[in-house]
């Protein structure tokens, strides 16, 4: 083998080698769009026009602020579920709920503590070298030891004698 061609294979695998241990945010889910068109999930329809009941008493117009016409897919939501929109607290029941999910306390940084407690989780569980490389999806592997067997803990609960209503039957036993 010429020297040239060593040296020339050295170089390569150096760089196979530092492209494979980049640094940086790790994405587990590699995917990637295969076009650049729009994002057809941030258009919002606007409201249909309406004639006010007055136009005396319409409101100042507020420039760069929001119109009756606006989308507002939040309060749309609360209202197509039988919400309503208020600030007066919680309804009737909610108090017992929030109270029964907080009563081993309640921290006030859940999210940023999961947030860096999952960056830690997805830079330990990357992915080998090759798939590293190849860009092959390593998302479902990661996070396969924290997975929730549906079936398994259905079986558990009715072992232990707990009601379990209208469950589904598990589609590898059916087979």
């Amino acid at each position: 083998m010429p020297f040239s061609s060593v040296k020339l294979l050295t170089a390569l695998c150096a760089g196979i080698l530092l492209t494979a241990c980049s640094g940086g945010d790790p994405k587990l889910m590699n995917i990637k769009s295969t076009q650049a068109g729009p994002d057809e999930f941030s258009i919002l329809p606007t409201k249909p026009l309406q004639e006010p009941p007055s136009y005396q008493a319409l409101p100042t117009p507020t420039p760069g602020g929001t119109n009756v016409t606006d989308p507002t897919p939040h309060a749309d939501a609360v209202a197509a579920l039988g919400g309503q929109l208020r600030n007066t607290g919680l309804r009737g029941g909610e108090g017992a709920l929030v109270t029964a999910a907080s009563r081993y306390g309640v921290s006030s940084n859940i999210r940023g503590q999961l947030a860096a407690e999952d960056l830690n989780w997805r830079k330990e569980n990357r992915g080998k070298l090759l798939e590293r490389l190849f860009n092959v999806n390593v998302y479902y592997s990661a996070y396969e030891a924290q997975e929730l067997n549906q079936h398994r803990e259905l079986e558990r609960l009715r072992r232990l004698g707990i009601w379990t209503p209208a469950a589904p039957p598990d589609p590898a036993a059916v087979q």
